[in-house]
Parts: structure tokens; sequence; C-alpha cells
């Protein structure tokens, strides 16, 4: 579970992280415009859904971009965590965004499978030779830090995708040369908008998740709960919590019962705990607090140094 450790690392790093994720988030604005353009003089409605594929990653990069500057931001006085959720809410909006394109393509598709337009499939081919070309470059540049958050996963994911539908798309426009069948170009558009919805649904989903403070998906709660039971000392574990800071930080809270004899080793057992918590499962930000069998009706005893007579 070592991943869960990288935001110990220095600065430095994510100082390249950013600048890298900025020459792509450059590099793929021009190739979404140069794509829009292409998909107008060449009527093709999959170069038109690629260039929405394509806006998609700038969004997933800008989300990257700002996840990684907020992520680095100070935790203020109200904002106790900082803004790591800033990552969250953007990766969901950015999620929702390409629904409203997919949707948008789908509705397009359909209007002009009604109305077949010529399409020129000498301008189709080459745009989305160049936008393979921007999508390999990208995919290359990024793929170091796919690992590291939601939205890092994210944006490497949706230069992933596109590379893949750039080459549906250069497919369909040597198709359309040779044969002249356009209808491959709705059939495209189509297949492009179904791969960024069944995308952004992915990242709603743990966007989604982490709203509703939900363990995270790779957590068992109970599996958790019987470790922290497990530490010598620990005789039950009561009001557990798990829930995601970020995507990169989980955070978990309870309440432990400690054996009667072990209320001297009290500090010893909550570090053991926090160990437990660390090395297993990466929670980093864990809050324990320890109960010693206390009755609410038993007033606490207080002993006080030998020589001095408690007053009842």
């Amino acid at each position: 579970m070592s991943h869960h450790h990288h935001h110990h690392g220095s600065g430095h790093s994510h100082h390249h992280g950013t600048a890298r994720l900025g020459w792509t988030i450059l590099l793929n604005l021009i190739i979404t415009a140069a794509e829009v353009v292409g998909g107008l003089i060449s009527g093709s409605l999959a170069l038109l859904s690629d260039a929405g594929h394509n806006l998609s990653d700038v969004i997933a990069l800008i989300l990257a971009f700002f996840g990684a500057k907020g992520a680095a931001l100070k935790p203020t006085k109200r904002s106790t965590y900082g803004f790591k959720r800033l990552e969250v809410v953007t990766a969901f909006i950015n999620a929702i965004s390409l629904v409203a394109i997919s949707v948008y393509i789908i509705y397009e598709a359909f209007h002009r499978y009604a109305d077949p337009q010529p399409i020129d499939g000498t301008i189709m081919l080459s745009v989305a030779v160049i936008g393979l070309l921007g999508n390999v470059f990208s995919v290359w540049i990024l793929h170091r830090d796919r690992n590291k958050t939601i939205n890092d996963r994210a944006a490497f994911l949706h230069m992933l995708y596109d590379a893949i539908s750039s080459v549906a798309v250069i497919i369909g426009g040597v198709v359309i040369i040779f044969s002249g069948w356009y209808l491959l170009d709705l059939i495209l558009s189509v297949l492009i908008a179904v791969m960024i919805l069944w995308s952004s649904f992915d990242i709603l989903k743990e966007a989604a998740g982490i709203f509703m403070e939900s363990a995270p998906s790779g957590i068992d709660v109970d599996e958790v709960s019987a470790s922290i039971a497990a530490v010598a000392g620990v005789r039950d574990v009561h009001h557990l919590h798990i829930w995601s800071i970020s995507s990169s930080q989980i955070a978990l809270s309870c309440h432990i019962d400690l054996n009667e004899g072990e209320r001297g080793c009290c500090p010893e057992v909550i570090r053991e705990v926090h160990k437990v918590l660390l090395d297993r499962y990466g929670i980093d930000h864990a809050t324990i607090q320890p109960e010693v069998g206390v009755c609410p009706e038993q007033p606490l005893v207080i002993k006080l140094p030998t020589g001095h007579k408690e007053k009842s």
C-alpha cells in the first residue's frame, strides 16, 4: 500500500509534475482546435467527437493541474484539511461536462443519419493523424504520474482512450477515402461518445463516494476493525468511521475499549494501532479515542498521592 505515501515527497517533483501538465494542456488545446476546424471543414462528426474527447482531456488535465495546486495549498482555520476536496469537486464537474458532450454527439449522429452529408476523407485522415501524434506525445509525458490521484489517473486514462479514438478516426478516414461509406463516420462518433460516457461515469462514481464519506473501495471496514481489535490491549472497537479526504488520503476515527490492566500502557496501544493502520492500509489520518471500562454512573476516582486522605 506504499502508493499512499507519495505526498511526503519533495515539493520539487511536484513542480515538475505541474509543469508537465501545463505543457500537455497547451498541446491538447491546440489539437482540440485543429480537430474542431477539421471536423467542420471535412464534415466529419467523428473528428468533432474526437475534439470533444480531446476537450475532455483538457478539462481532466486542468483539473489534475489544479488538483496538484489545490492539494498543495495549506490548511486554513476553517478549511482544516486544506483544499484537498477541491480535486474531487473539480473531477465531478469535469465528468458532468463530459456526459453533456457525449449526449450532444449522439444526438447529432442521429440527426445526420436522417440527412447524410458528404465527408472529405483526406482532411479527416490528416487531422486525425495530427490528433494521434499529439495524444501519443501527451501519454508519453504523463505516464510517469498516472497513479497519483483521481485527477492524474483520469488525465492519463483520457489520453489513452483518446489515442485509441484517434486511431479509430484514422481508420475511418482511410475507409471513407476508398469506399465513400459515410455512415462509418457516424458509427465511430457514437462509439467515441459511449467511450467518453463510460469514462466519466467511473469518475462520477469515485467522486460521489468521496462526497458521501464512503470508505474507499480498496478498504474492507470489517477487516480494518478486526485489525484494530487484534492489537494487544484492545478489548473492543466501536464508532468506527473510515472516509476519504481526497483520492490519496484516507481518514479514520474510532473509539477503542482498553483491557482493565492496560491503563498505564494506553499511549503504547494507541501508537501500535496507528502503526497497523498506516502500514497495512495506508491510513494516515487516524483519530483514536481510548476508553477504559468506565461506567457513566461511577464517578472517576482520582487517586491522590498517599498521605492526603480523600474527602468523601
